[in-house]
């Protein structure tokens, strides 16, 4: 997983909305959510009104982290690909660049197959946006800065002085 900040501008925003709205279209979805890693919502299109988006993100993220505990267990690398199937709704939770979650719920008027292969193919549109957004991010910062935490220059003297008043 990259370590750098996500820096999201207007243009790749409405870029990874668009997809997601013709994803939700093509694949007959209810909803469907792109979550960075640490359970915050990017992106969302559908029947979002219909959920606790908040939670979803961050349980969403949260069981991905699990999941990549269970493969490093066994041997894996990762688990690019988590489904859950309910009574009436379904889950599906692919990685996206390894720095996003797509997350998509969907009931009877889809199919897991045609979640699958929409989704592998809105991967590859998402994964060039998220390309594009980093060289942005490197075009206006540079390569080192691109990378490094807006938090780096802070040192643990810092934080004690702050407290310590």
């Amino acid at each position: 997983m990259p370590s750098a900040e996500l820096v999201l501008y207007e243009e790749e925003f409405q870029r990874l909305d668009s997809a997601l709205k013709k994803l939700r279209q093509e694949a007959n979805a209810r909803a469907i959510f792109l979550i960075d890693r640490t359970g915050q919502q990017i992106a969302a299109a559908g029947e979002v009104d219909q959920f606790d988006t908040t939670s979803l993100a961050s349980l969403t993220a949260g069981n991905v982290a699990a999941t990549d505990g269970l493969a490093k267990l066994i041997g894996e690398r990762e688990f690019s690909v988590l489904f859950h199937e309910g009574q009436r709704d379904h889950i599906h939770i692919s990685i996206v660049a390894k720095r996003a979650i797509l997350l998509v719920i969907f009931d009877e008027r889809s199919s897991l197959g045609l979640v699958r292969l929409r989704v592998k193919r809105s991967n590859q549109e998402m994964e060039q946006i998220f390309e594009d957004m980093k060289q942005k991010v490197e075009k206006v910062s540079g390569p080192a800065q691109a990378a490094a935490s807006p938090f780096a220059e802070i040192t643990d003297e810092d934080i004690d002085a702050l407290f310590s008043e």
